[in-house]
């Protein structure tokens, strides 16, 4: 996203975006992290994260994997991922041979099942859609971009600083992204509430 290279920087995106509802936001979505200097960076795109999926309120599905490149998503339940631990052990994880590893693994985390629900919720001072993990102490906060798009802001207990990324509904080009030179800013949408 043009203009987003900090934490700071993508608060602030994120603090000037308008709310949206969770029917806004029920739908397939391809997924993309946005690079602003977070442990986390790149680790889901190594691991060949495809998005998430929102089938309704209470059956939201917060990670989808490409088990092959270019094969169909599966849903991969997030028990028992130490948040924590993850980010901490960052560098080793962006090792192309343990992300390879960790790649063969996620079939066997594979779930049909929903592991996560979709309600509003203040943050920021905004009323929003978000996705709350069953399992994790996670949140991820929703906000609409110009072009469709969600961007999302993953707080987690355990992390210094948020986790940013984006959402595009599926069928639609994966706009935005850092590499893309100009991407969405301020949008449409509902408003602050």
């Amino acid at each position: 996203m043009a203009g987003v290279r900090t934490t700071e920087d993508a608060l602030a995106l994120f603090d000037a975006l308008p709310a949206v509802e969770v029917d806004d936001v029920l739908g397939a979505w391809r997924g993309t992290g946005v690079p602003t200097g977070h442990p986390l960076d790149g680790l889901l795109e190594l691991l060949r994260w495809h998005g998430k999926r929102f089938d309704g309120a209470d059956a939201a599905h917060p990670l989808l994997f490409s088990a092959r490149a270019g094969g169909e998503p599966l849903a991969v339940d997030p028990a028992g991922v130490p948040v924590g631990l993850v980010v901490r052990a960052s560098g080793l994880l962006h090792d192309e041979r343990v992300a390879a590893a960790a790649r063969r693994a996620l079939p066997l985390r594979r779930t049909r099942r929903p592991r996560a629900r979709l309600r509003p919720v203040r943050h920021r001072g905004v009323t929003s859609a978000a996705m709350l993990y069953d399992a994790l102490p996670v949140v991820d906060h929703l906000r609409a971009l110009d072009d469709g798009g969600l961007l999302g802001l993953m707080d987690a207990r355990g992390l210094e600083r948020p986790f940013f990324f984006a959402l595009h509904r599926e069928g639609r080009p994966l706009e935005g992204r850092a590499d893309d030179g100009p991407g969405p800013h301020l949008g449409r949408g509902r408003g602050r509430t």
